[in-house]
């Protein structure tokens, strides 16, 4: 699972809000709320926040394995 998290941790300490994104940089509100509920977006998406907010996709996301589910091998 994609987990992103650490972007709300970024905006914390970049000190932007989700209203900034949407007010200043045109950001799609439909976009944070796929983020928020940990959906799928695209890597434009991605591009647009490591752009605005100066940072890695590593800032934004991470992967979590999902446990419910075995890996390819099991």
């Amino acid at each position: 699972m994609i987990s992103y998290n650490r972007l709300w941790e970024t905006m914390k300490e970049k000190q932007i809000s989700q209203y900034h994104l949407i007010k200043y940089h045109h950001f799609s509100a439909g976009q944070i709320a796929r983020l928020k509920k940990n959906m799928y977006v695209s890597t434009h998406t991605i591009d647009t926040l490591c752009r605005l907010l100066d940072c890695e996709v590593g800032d934004i996301m991470e992967f979590k394995p999902d446990q419910s589910t075995p890996g390819p091998m099991g």
